[in-house]
Protein backbone atom coordinates (compact mmCIF):
# COMPACT_ATOMS: atom_id res chain seq x y z
CA UNK A 1 0.00 0.00 0.00
CA UNK A 2 1.60 3.31 -0.62
CA UNK A 3 1.04 6.52 1.65
CA UNK A 4 -2.07 7.76 -0.37
CA UNK A 5 -4.08 5.22 -0.10
CA UNK A 6 -3.62 5.12 3.68
CA UNK A 7 -4.21 8.34 3.94
CA UNK A 8 -7.61 7.62 2.19
CA UNK A 9 -8.24 4.38 4.37
CA UNK A 10 -7.81 6.52 7.61
CA UNK A 11 -10.31 9.15 5.95
CA UNK A 12 -12.88 6.67 5.70
CA UNK A 13 -12.70 5.16 9.19
CA UNK A 14 -15.11 5.75 11.55
CA UNK A 15 -14.38 7.75 14.92
CA UNK A 16 -14.73 5.97 18.32
CA UNK A 17 -18.05 7.77 19.23
CA UNK A 18 -19.55 6.47 16.20
CA UNK A 19 -18.18 2.70 16.44
CA UNK A 20 -20.08 2.87 19.81
CA UNK A 21 -23.45 4.39 18.46
CA UNK A 22 -23.41 1.84 15.87
CA UNK A 23 -22.23 -1.56 18.34
CA UNK A 24 -25.62 0.22 20.27
CA UNK A 25 -27.65 0.19 17.13
CA UNK A 26 -26.80 -3.30 15.90
CA UNK A 27 -27.11 -4.97 19.79
CA UNK A 28 -30.55 -3.62 19.50
CA UNK A 29 -31.61 -4.68 16.21
CA UNK A 30 -30.18 -8.15 17.41
CA UNK A 31 -32.11 -8.16 20.97
CA UNK A 32 -35.41 -7.02 19.04
CA UNK A 33 -35.53 -10.37 16.84
CA UNK A 34 -35.24 -12.09 20.35
CA UNK A 35 -37.76 -9.86 22.28
CA UNK A 36 -39.17 -6.72 20.54
CA UNK A 37 -40.72 -6.10 24.56
CA UNK A 38 -37.79 -5.60 26.24
CA UNK A 39 -36.37 -3.36 23.58
CA UNK A 40 -39.62 -1.76 23.40
CA UNK A 41 -39.17 -0.91 27.01
CA UNK A 42 -35.66 -0.11 26.87
CA UNK A 43 -36.03 2.31 24.37
CA UNK A 44 -39.72 4.00 26.06
CA UNK A 45 -36.97 4.52 29.42
CA UNK A 46 -34.57 5.72 26.96
CA UNK A 47 -36.64 8.36 25.86
CA UNK A 48 -38.00 9.65 29.28
CA UNK A 49 -34.42 9.53 30.91
CA UNK A 50 -33.97 11.76 27.93
CA UNK A 51 -37.07 13.77 29.01
CA UNK A 52 -35.70 14.35 32.47
CA UNK A 53 -32.25 15.77 31.57
CA UNK A 54 -33.17 17.85 28.91
CA UNK A 55 -33.65 21.00 31.08
CA UNK A 56 -30.64 20.09 32.35
CA UNK A 57 -28.76 19.82 29.46
CA UNK A 58 -30.69 23.24 28.18
CA UNK A 59 -28.86 24.98 31.35
CA UNK A 60 -25.61 23.46 30.64
CA UNK A 61 -25.39 24.84 27.23
CA UNK A 62 -27.06 28.05 28.02
CA UNK A 63 -24.74 28.23 30.43
CA UNK A 64 -21.62 27.37 27.95
CA UNK A 65 -23.09 29.83 25.31
CA UNK A 66 -22.81 32.53 27.99
CA UNK A 67 -19.46 31.72 28.98
CA UNK A 68 -18.40 31.44 25.33
CA UNK A 69 -19.96 34.60 24.19
CA UNK A 70 -19.42 36.82 26.76
CA UNK A 71 -16.35 36.29 28.78
CA UNK A 72 -13.55 36.56 26.59
CA UNK A 73 -10.27 34.28 27.21
CA UNK A 74 -8.26 37.35 28.37
CA UNK A 75 -11.07 38.18 31.33
CA UNK A 76 -11.14 34.06 32.61
CA UNK A 77 -7.46 34.46 32.62
CA UNK A 78 -7.15 37.82 34.15
CA UNK A 79 -9.55 36.36 37.06
CA UNK A 80 -9.03 32.64 37.54
CA UNK A 81 -5.89 31.70 35.53
CA UNK A 82 -2.53 31.65 36.44
CA UNK A 83 -1.82 35.17 37.37
CA UNK A 84 -4.89 35.61 39.46
CA UNK A 85 -3.29 35.22 42.59
CA UNK A 86 -5.36 35.09 46.16
CA UNK A 87 -8.85 36.85 44.47
CA UNK A 88 -8.42 33.39 41.72
CA UNK A 89 -8.53 31.19 44.80
CA UNK A 90 -11.18 33.18 46.95
CA UNK A 91 -13.70 33.04 43.82
CA UNK A 92 -13.12 29.69 43.81
CA UNK A 93 -13.99 28.65 47.19
CA UNK A 94 -17.00 31.02 47.34
CA UNK A 95 -18.17 29.67 43.83
CA UNK A 96 -17.82 26.00 44.97
CA UNK A 97 -19.57 26.69 48.27
CA UNK A 98 -22.33 28.48 46.25
CA UNK A 99 -22.93 26.63 43.32
CA UNK A 100 -25.55 23.77 43.84
CA UNK A 101 -26.39 20.33 41.25
CA UNK A 102 -24.88 17.48 40.81
CA UNK A 103 -21.07 17.67 39.56
CA UNK A 104 -21.54 16.21 35.90
CA UNK A 105 -23.20 19.11 34.87
CA UNK A 106 -20.29 21.23 35.70
CA UNK A 107 -17.55 19.44 33.76
CA UNK A 108 -18.60 20.52 30.62
CA UNK A 109 -18.66 24.00 31.98
CA UNK A 110 -15.23 23.56 33.69
CA UNK A 111 -13.99 22.23 30.12
CA UNK A 112 -14.59 25.40 28.74
CA UNK A 113 -13.60 27.64 31.14
CA UNK A 114 -10.44 25.12 31.25
CA UNK A 115 -9.46 25.81 27.59
CA UNK A 116 -10.18 29.89 28.58
CA UNK A 117 -7.78 29.79 30.72
CA UNK A 118 -8.60 28.71 34.13
CA UNK A 119 -5.80 26.89 36.14
CA UNK A 120 -6.93 23.27 37.24
CA UNK A 121 -6.39 23.75 40.98
CA UNK A 122 -9.26 25.93 41.27
CA UNK A 123 -11.36 23.68 39.35
CA UNK A 124 -10.27 21.62 41.92
CA UNK A 125 -11.22 24.07 45.15
CA UNK A 126 -14.72 24.72 43.42
CA UNK A 127 -15.45 20.99 43.18
CA UNK A 128 -13.74 20.25 46.42
CA UNK A 129 -15.59 23.17 48.14
CA UNK A 130 -19.28 22.22 46.83
CA UNK A 131 -19.76 19.94 49.67
CA UNK A 132 -19.76 23.20 52.32
CA UNK A 133 -23.25 24.54 51.63
CA UNK A 134 -24.69 27.38 54.16
CA UNK A 135 -28.25 25.98 53.58
CA UNK A 136 -27.34 22.73 55.42
CA UNK A 137 -25.51 24.30 58.19
CA UNK A 138 -28.53 24.92 60.37
CA UNK A 139 -29.32 21.23 60.16
CA UNK A 140 -25.83 19.94 60.90
CA UNK A 141 -25.77 22.66 64.26
CA UNK A 142 -28.72 21.02 65.11
CA UNK A 143 -27.57 17.27 64.56
CA UNK A 144 -23.77 17.48 65.35
CA UNK A 145 -23.51 20.46 67.46
CA UNK A 146 -21.80 24.31 66.80
CA UNK A 147 -18.17 22.90 67.14
CA UNK A 148 -18.43 20.15 65.16
CA UNK A 149 -19.72 22.27 62.19
CA UNK A 150 -17.02 24.79 62.45
CA UNK A 151 -14.80 22.59 62.58
CA UNK A 152 -15.85 20.32 59.77
CA UNK A 153 -16.74 23.42 57.76
CA UNK A 154 -12.85 25.02 58.08
CA UNK A 155 -11.39 21.95 57.77
CA UNK A 156 -13.33 21.38 54.57
CA UNK A 157 -12.29 25.34 52.97
CA UNK A 158 -8.54 24.33 54.28
CA UNK A 159 -8.37 21.02 52.73
CA UNK A 160 -10.14 22.22 49.47
CA UNK A 161 -7.26 24.79 49.33
CA UNK A 162 -4.24 21.79 50.12
CA UNK A 163 -5.78 20.05 47.17
CA UNK A 164 -6.11 22.60 44.76
CA UNK A 165 -2.29 23.44 45.36
CA UNK A 166 -1.39 19.61 45.28
CA UNK A 167 -3.64 19.27 41.80
CA UNK A 168 -1.98 22.19 40.34
CA UNK A 169 1.14 20.81 41.61
CA UNK A 170 0.65 17.24 39.70
CA UNK A 171 -1.17 18.90 36.74
CA UNK A 172 1.63 21.64 35.47
CA UNK A 173 1.07 22.05 31.70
Amino acid sequence: MNKKSLEQLKKKRLSNSMRFLLVVVILYIGLAFGDPALIKGAVWKTGEVFVQILPILVLVFGVIYVINHYLDPQKIERHLGEESGFRGWLYAVIAGILIAGPPYVLYPIFGDLQKGGMKNSLIAVVLYNRNVKVQFLPAMIYYFGLPFSVVLSFYMLLFSLFNGMLVGFFSKK
